[in-house]
């Protein structure tokens, strides 16, 4: 691959719901340009984006790959982004990186629910975009009532649609496109032009003419010469339309069937003359010594690169995937790793085409790159000068909504099963796992069950780790609601030295703190020095639960009275009797869980309001309120988290896939009798089953 400076690449991420394409349009892009030989396909595991055993598996994109093309003098690194929604971090991180978008939408489904979120997301990056209508040649493909949905959904969103390509033929017959702007054919992948066929002329001009209006819009003097002459050159045309593109005001909308490479140069022109440059990108500011400073993509600017991707491999070792926005990288250069305090040196620096690895000597501004080896660089980390500390924040990644706690399945699991977790949580932004210091279990937790089933899958054949996974237990708390008093003797007569404690006391609600200990001891009965041991025994239940086993809290004791013995009372004894005494009070005073509500919200069509409400209550959610917006309505709601642990599966199934939601933890609430009941019921089996044992 020769080497490509700054004005001639592009970064473009490819995003869209499952299945409408990516990939292959990307394979499509290499075979066209003459990178490849063949067309790769999804079936049979051969395409240049998806080279994971597991995307092998499932037959779908997982992970963002890399795939840059050569076109036309230029480098275009085509981000291909994976669109299942459990996936969702994936674009994200590759939206961070990128200067513009094409969105693909399916010329049988149209608009589907993931269309919608990469549009939100694309949004929140402020990038430029294409629409691409894509598999034209599908069997029950219409462009026409996919168009008109394009159309609406755009202005919907307060943009303007503009038509750049027309589909010659359509299903079996789409054969090529008629490109408005040289208002020529483009027949097959788009090497071969042709003359306009007369069936679409009429069209063609229209189209022609409302582009002409649209680029007119970009500059005032294209606007004076519009008005003047009623037409714009060809030159005049593309750099007005570039302007309106750039800003974001205008969507572009193209015809293609990435399958069988058709419209796929065509493509690739309009990605060089009207999607950005990184000088033209979308601004990005960089925290430094002195505040914010905002990056320019030239090499002779300080150095700021940012680490969006890093994988683990047992065999070919950690690679790190960067983005660089300002200054240059060439290999074997040290560069300071901002966020860690590190220095890292580039020994092995190179460009990726899926799994293909190509070196490289340097590396210029606005391009994306990888290195392997380094050792203490993570995703969200930021290279620079030593002398220039700069700081690139990482994007927002949406809250985990699912979660699993996991164990090993032998003990040689069990040794490894934390460095694995760390490592699979440094690849995927939006997994976590930690040690729930409540229910005492190791929990992972993701976007949804695809995401935590890969990582699984991953730690088993990357890491030969062995992970089983169950439902975790929900952090319930035990409390009391009232006073109650208490008293317990432990005596212990056998041979010997005895054992004798006897403790009074009383237990009260106490909203302050945790917990609280006091001494109102009168007279001689009982000595203050047994004190320490009976506090340490309540506080120990109250870590394990005194009915219920969860941890106790918001409790205030108060130790009035007892006996003691001159020969037999030692603190053991005091242990046991604070212990039982503390036990027996709380068995009086009214004693609850407590539950953590979520703060939900759940954003689905109007048409699926009334069922998802409905279900809601089933859950025990209490609706706070709701807000409605371009035809789907948000349910704000608080709902215990104990009903929450499939969602991601159920509203799916409720709303087609075309509801989503996001969720927090909110406060603690008591939880209802008949419910109680059957969790302390639990609880109590629990404990007799270990006895036996």
């Amino acid at each position: 691959m020769k080497e490509y400076t700054t004005e001639f690449l592009r970064n473009v991420a490819l995003v869209s719901h499952g299945g409408a394409g990516k990939t292959m349009l990307a394979e499509a892009f290499l075979h066209a340009t003459g990178a490849t030989t063949r067309l790769g396909k999804i079936e049979d595991g051969g395409t240049a984006s998806d080279y994971d055993d597991e995307e092998h598996r499932r037959k779908i994109s997982i992970y963002t790959s890399v795939i840059p093309i050569e076109h036309r003098d230029h480098k275009i690194n085509i981000l291909d982004a994976p669109g299942y929604t459990d996936f969702v971090g994936e674009m994200i991180s590759a939206l961070s990186v990128a200067d513009g978008a094409i969105l693909l939408v399916d010329a049988v489904a149209g608009i589907e629910v993931g269309t919608e979120i990469a549009w939100r997301y694309l949004d929140q990056f402020n990038l430029p975009r294409f629409v691409v209508i894509n598999k034209l040649d599908r069997e029950n493909a219409d462009y026409e009532k996919v168009y008109a949905e394009v159309e609406a959904f755009i202005r919907a969103h307060d943009k303007r649609p503009i038509r750049v390509h027309l589909p010659i033929g359509e299903k079996h017959d789409f054969k090529g496109v008629v490109d408005i702007i040289g208002m020529k054919s483009y027949m097959g992948d788009g090497k071969t032009t042709a003359e306009i066929p007369a069936d679409l002329k009429e069209a063609a001009d229209k189209a022609h003419f409302d582009m002409v209006e649209a680029a007119a819009e970009g500059e005032d003097e294209l606007m004076e010469k519009y008005l003047e002459n009623g037409s714009l050159s060809d030159e005049e045309m593309v750099r007005g339309l570039e302007d309106v593109v750039y800003a974001g005001s205008f969507v572009p909308i193209f015809c293609a069937a990435g399958g069988h490479e058709v419209g796929a140069i065509a493509l690739l022109n309009d990605i060089i003359d009207l999607l950005p440059p990184p000088a033209h990108a979308p601004k990005r500011v960089a925290q430094g010594k002195d505040g914010d400073e905002e990056l320019k993509s030239l090499d002779s600017e300080p150095l700021a690169a940012y680490v969006w991707k890093t994988t683990a491999d047992p065999f070919v070792g950690k690679m790190t995937y960067f983005r660089i926005f300002s200054g240059s990288i060439s290999a074997d250069a040290h560069v300071w790793n901002q966020n860690k305090n590190a220095d890292e040196r580039m020994s092995g620096l190179h460009f990726q085409r899926g799994k293909e690895v190509i070196p490289a000597k340097i590396v210029h501004a606005g391009d994306i790159a990888s290195v392997s080896k380094l050792t203490a660089t993570g995703t969200g980390d930021t290279f620079c000068d030593k002398g220039h500390p700069l700081t690139i924040e990482k994007p927002n990644f949406p809250a985990a909504l699912y979660r699993v706690a996991v164990n090993p399945k032998t003990q040689a699991d069990a040794a490894k099963i934390s460095t694995t977790l760390t490592r699979l949580c440094e690849e995927d932004m939006t997994l976590t796992w930690q040690n729930d210091p409540v229910t005492h279990e190791t929990v992972l937790q993701g976007m949804g069950d695809q995401q935590i089933d890969v990582a699984v899958h991953r730690a088993q054949a990357k890491f030969q780790v062995g992970i089983a996974t169950h439902e975790p237990k929900i952090p319930y708390r035990e409390g009391i609601t009232r006073k109650a008093t208490a008293q317990y003797r432990h005596k212990k007569q056998s041979g010997g030295a005895g054992q004798f404690g006897e403790v009074h006391l009383r237990v009260e609600p106490y909203h302050e703190g945790d917990f609280d200990f006091v001494d109102e001891l009168v007279g001689m009965n009982l000595s203050r020095s047994y004190l320490p041991p009976i506090e340490k025994s309540i506080k120990a239940t109250m870590e394990k639960g005194a009915f219920a086993g969860y941890p106790m809290n918001n409790v205030r004791v108060i130790v009035f009275d007892g006996k003691e013995h001159e020969v037999d009372s030692k603190p053991v004894a005091f242990e046991i009797a604070g212990r039982e005494a503390f036990k027996l009070a709380v068995h009086d005073a009214g004693p609850v869980l407590f539950e953590p509500i979520m703060n939900v919200r759940v954003t689905v069509p109007d048409a699926n309001m009334g069922d998802v409400m409905s279900d809601l209550n089933t859950k025990r959610g209490r609706v706070q309120g709701t807000e409605t917006e371009r035809g789907n309505t948000t349910i704000i709601a608080h709902v215990p988290m104990a009903e929450m642990l499939r969602y991601t599966t159920q509203i799916r199934s409720i709303t087609g896939g075309r509801g989503y939601f996001s969720m927090e933890f909110d406060h603690y609430d008591t939880v209802p009798n008949h419910i109680a009941g059957g969790i302390i019921e639990a609880h109590k089996k629990e404990l007799e089953a270990k006895k036996e044992e």
